[in-house]
């Protein structure tokens, strides 16, 4: 990959001043108003089922929000999308992935004539992981008619990066192994459908903007559903809708 054109870069400097202000204006509403500011992060957690997690308490997050660690994460995941390669219709990025045996493949080689392919972006985040079983339950219901792929990314929440309280220790992955090791942990909630990792150059994660987890139908090579981004906005129920549709 070459360097970022000179307009990529004038959009990451704007990108930079959107987020600082967002942090710096955060962090001055949390001093002065925290009820009302921590009412509005439960809200918005109301989302993707947070609040509902019984292992996980809003203490263990809402305090971390507006940090240091938190400006890097969401300043990274603000670029990344500034280099999305997909659209609704569009052709699917086939992206190299590797498998849990290391072996190495690419996301194509995972569809099966027109059978759609839902991918399902995403690590050891809260969110992902509540969601889980959901994600399970399509594959039980869908099976028959469609292929389903897990592709485990960079960890949202490392411990040595934004981290949570109450989430899984896992640091940020320094080589392929980590990464491995890492996504062994999903095999024992039994997912239903191959995992697989993204490279260590988080190729797929970033053509698919898919930090910190997204979900994606394919068709024939294209993008037929393309999932907001997460956490706020991941909803398996909207893949089973679409895929509902494709069969009804």
């Amino acid at each position: 990959m070459g360097l970022p054109s000179p307009g990529l870069w004038l959009k990451r400097l704007w990108v930079l001043f959107q987020v600082a202000l967002h942090v710096a204006i955060g962090k001055v509403l949390l001093t002065l108003f925290p009820r009302r500011v921590k009412q509005n992060i439960l809200a918005m957690g109301e989302k993707t089922g947070m609040t509902r997690n019984p292992h996980f308490s809003h203490e263990n997050w809402i305090p971390t929000f507006f940090s240091t660690q938190y400006f890097w994460f969401i300043l990274k995941v603000r670029w990344q999308r500034l280099e999305d390669m997909t659209e609704q219709g569009g052709l699917a990025p086939n992206c190299p992935v590797v498998r849990l045996s290391g072996e190495r493949c690419s996301i194509w080689d995972f569809m099966q004539g027109n059978r759609p392919l839902v991918l399902n972006f995403g690590s050891c985040t809260p969110s992902f992981i509540f969601k889980f079983d959901q994600f399970k339950r399509l594959i039980e219901d869908f099976g028959s008619v469609a292929d389903f792929l897990i592709i485990y990314i960079e960890e949202a929440h490392a411990s040595d990066g934004w981290a949570f309280k109450n989430n899984v220790d896992i640091k940020n992955h320094r080589n392929l192994q980590d990464r491995l090791r890492a996504a062994h942990l999903l095999l024992d909630r039994s997912p239903p459908c191959p995992v697989v990792v993204d490279t260590m150059t988080n190729q797929s994660s970033s053509c698919y903007a898919a930090l910190p987890e997204r979900l994606y139908v394919l068709q024939e090579g294209r993008v037929l559903y393309k999932g907001k981004p997460g956490p706020w906005n991941y909803h398996p129920e909207e893949v089973r809708a679409v895929l509902e549709n494709l069969h009804s």
